[in-house]
């Protein structure tokens, strides 16, 4: 079943939600549309991508109607030695989202892994455009099988939880944690995000903002 971008757009009025069937990356998507001056905080999710991006140039596994590929246009007030952090901060949002919104706790693996039950089920990917910067995630929500390669090394929300996750939810969820963890990388720095990051690993999940 298709993801219900209507939905998504409905909850969200004020953000831009592009929505594509197939395409090679949304990366690559989103970058195009930054360089013609896109809003920031637009987003491009995608049902299958078939060119996938991950971290030193792998692919990610992007099975059609299953999981959440979602790239989003930033354009944060940060040096560029703040990307790493920003990683961080968007670990952190991915791990906030779906906890909210499955009640699956995850774990953090430096830099840019979310894990439940010790294995992959979500991944961070970001790249400067310009004066932009694209935050790729990645979230195995309702896979039930992986390609050999990948089994015993990926999971599912689907298979962590027993049950059919919503991935409109979890977009919902997911893009305002973004907004809220940037904000706080912006307004109280790195050293702020690294301890939420560095406290959030060590309780598996359990974190808060404000703590």
């Amino acid at each position: 079943m298709f993801l219900d971008a209507g939905s998504v757009r409905a909850r969200l009025p004020e953000r831009e939600v592009v929505w594509l069937e197939t395409t090679g990356s949304t990366m690559a998507e989103a970058a195009r549309l930054a360089a013609a001056g896109c809003r920031e905080g637009t987003a491009v999710v995608a049902e299958e991508q078939t060119a996938g991006q991950g971290r030193h140039g792998r692919t990610w596994h992007s099975q059609k109607g299953a999981g959440l590929y979602v790239s989003i246009v930033l354009r944060p007030e940060l040096p560029p030695d703040s990307l790493l952090t920003l990683t961080l901060a968007l670990g952190l949002a991915a791990q906030e989202a779906i906890l909210g919104v499955t009640g699956i706790p995850t774990s953090l693996k430096w830099p840019n892994d979310v894990l439940a039950g010790g294995r992959k089920c979500a991944g961070i990917l970001v790249q400067r455009t310009g004066e932009a910067v694209i935050a790729g995630i990645g979230v195995n929500v309702n896979q039930k099988i992986f390609p050999a390669d990948l089994q015993g090394l990926a999971t599912s929300l689907r298979m962590e939880s027993g049950r059919v996750q919503s991935r409109e939810d979890l977009l919902v969820d997911l893009l305002l944690s973004v907004d809220k963890y940037t904000s706080l990388l912006r307004e109280q720095g790195s050293q702020w995000i690294i301890g939420l990051y560095s406290r959030a690993s060590r309780r598996g999940g359990n974190h808060a903002a404000g703590a």
